[in-house]
């Protein structure tokens, strides 16, 4: 009699079908996730990150002034599969979103969940504001998240399994990670803190351990060649940028409300819940390391005063551990679904606050209506539209009118004249949009522009973007208007005059090395 109550729960769940089945309903939710990016990709324009990396892929090199290779090698990757089809374009990062979905029920599944923790996990992925923004551009941010929680799975499967093979795996992703975004070093700072204050400490002289940081070098190694070779240029462009205003920089209790606010703030609990749970219960024990790599994070970036969402890698472990653990303290059914029927409205409200879903004026409208919005993490004259919208508007009007200007030239002048852009966002449109106005490449002395050099141009004719025009009257001999870049829904510093200049004072390609702007 014993033996038939215990084995009849699970001759229930035998016969529950397929579709009911946790993995089932969390392969649903990142379907909804990929879907929802997708219907975003071609609304409004390409975005000012994507067509620098598009720039940069048609340099290929083991690095840049500002990122590692890897994304340069997936956006050109992108462009020859699809062109320039912002569908296309943006086609990995809303699989990326998908999987990081799926991934984050996985863990939730690997710590014990059941169906309804499994799906409250990939659902606080799917609502979150700031995974909707990274995962709707082609740029490192889509994939970071993706690449941290693939290693914090792997631990899992250590920690369930107990083969140290998995750290070889562990070491390959974090040398892929470091070639896509140096920050996967701060996960796996964590994870070293996490590994000496666990049990697991035991695994710092394995032997797969060690290969797994071989692997994680090798991979590693071109790019930190190029670096050497280069004289570390992130670091001068780090340096830089702290010397400017450009990042906001919260203190420890801002930078906090920040991530409520990002993460959407109906999944707090969930977080919340999943840092109680690691540390607090004995059933959360087991997978502490992944709490103590949280901690590690947060701590320093909030120390370091980082920008609101470098943290957000890491929220997806945080959102698989709580699931478990709300589900193991609400029995409750009708709470539990009560809950996550709210979780998925909030999403739907803020899907148009960090998707292009919306006509910019109805968007203005639906965010002013409800007072809602995304933090800022940096200081830029935005206009009307925040800036990770204002940036995917005017990039075209602007080329079109370089074009005005460029064909107005006589064929003899026109042939030596140069496109010079003061930031790379202008120079990377140019040569995003350019071919379909004849065109050439545009020059500019920002971030890895100035590695390519003048080419050929000598500076007797120069098209300006992105100036006042003051320096440029003193180091030409004449210096005219002859266009307006003025796009309504364009960032404030994106609105400029066209200077057509004459008559370089000195060559450029002597002058060109004085002329390094990096940050």
């Amino acid at each position: 009699m014993n033996a038939s109550a215990v084995s009849a729960p699970s001759a229930a769940a035998g016969t529950r079908p397929w579709y009911l089945s946790g993995a089932a309903i969390v392969a649903a939710i990142a379907a909804v996730k990929l879907a929802l990016q997708l219907c975003a990709a071609p609304h409004y324009g390409i975005f000012r990150d994507e067509m620098y990396y598009l720039a940069c892929a048609q340099h290929p090199a083991w690095g840049y002034v500002d990122h590692p290779p890897l994304m340069p090698m997936i956006a050109g990757l992108a462009r020859l599969l699809f062109g320039t089809s912002l569908v296309g374009l943006r086609l990995l990062p809303a699989l990326a979103g998908a999987a990081l979905v799926w991934l984050t029920g996985a863990m939730a599944r690997e710590m014990g969940g059941g169906r309804f923790a499994q799906a409250l996990a990939a659902l606080c992925v799917l609502t979150a504001p700031i995974y909707m923004l990274m995962q709707h551009w082609l740029t490192m941010n889509a994939f970071e998240p993706l690449l941290w929680m693939a290693c914090a799975w792997c631990v899992l499967r250590y920690i369930h399994t107990e083969d140290l093979r998995w750290w070889l795996l562990i070491g390959v992703l974090c040398g892929v990670g470091l070639e896509m975004k140096y920050s996967i070093a701060l996960f796996a700072l964590g994870l070293m803190v996490g590994l000496a204050l666990t049990p697991h400490r035991r695994v710092l002289g394995a032997k797969w351990f060690w290969l797994g940081m071989l692997a994680a070098f090798l991979i590693f190694l071109p790019h930190l060649v190029w670096l050497i070779r280069h004289h570390f240029p992130f670091l001068e462009y780090e340096r830089n940028v702290r010397l400017t205003p450009r990042d906001i920089r919260r203190g420890p209790i801002a930078f906090l409300l920040d991530q409520a606010s990002i993460l959407n703030a109906v999944s707090a609990p969930v977080w919340i819940a999943g840092a109680c749970w690691l540390f607090f219960r004995r059933a959360g024990a087991r997978w502490r390391i992944l709490g103590w790599t949280f901690v590690v994070v947060l701590v320093v970036l909030m120390a370091a005063r980082g920008k609101n969402y470098y943290v957000s890698p890491a929220y997806p472990m945080m959102f698989a551990a709580g699931a478990v653990g709300l589900t193991e303290l609400v029995r409750n059914a009708w709470v539990r679904g009560t809950y996550a029927a709210l979780l998925a409205v909030s999403g739907m409200v803020l899907a148009p606050v960090a998707l292009p879903l919306l006509p910019p004026q109805t968007f203005l409208r639906y965010q002013q209506s409800l007072h809602i919005g995304i933090p800022k993490a940096e200081n830029q004259q935005t206009g009307p539209l925040p800036q990770y919208f204002a940036d995917e508007f005017g990039w075209e009007d602007m080329v079109r009118q370089t074009a005005a200007v460029y064909w107005s030239l006589p064929p003899a002048e026109r042939a030596r004249t140069a496109i010079f852009a003061n930031d790379w966002g202008e120079a990377a449109a140019v040569d995003f949009f350019g071919p379909r106005y004849g065109l050439p490449r545009a020059i500019s002395p920002h971030n890895n522009y100035w590695f390519w050099g003048p080419r050929d141009y000598d500076g007797s004719t120069v098209i300006v973007l992105g100036s006042d025009g003051t320096g440029d009257r003193e180091h030409f001999q004449s210096v005219m208007a002859a266009g307006t870049v003025d796009n309504p829904w364009s960032r404030e510093d994106e609105h400029f005059t066209i200077w057509l200049c004459r008559g370089l004072h000195w060559d450029l390609r002597a002058l060109w090395p004085q002329l390094k702007q990096w940050g």
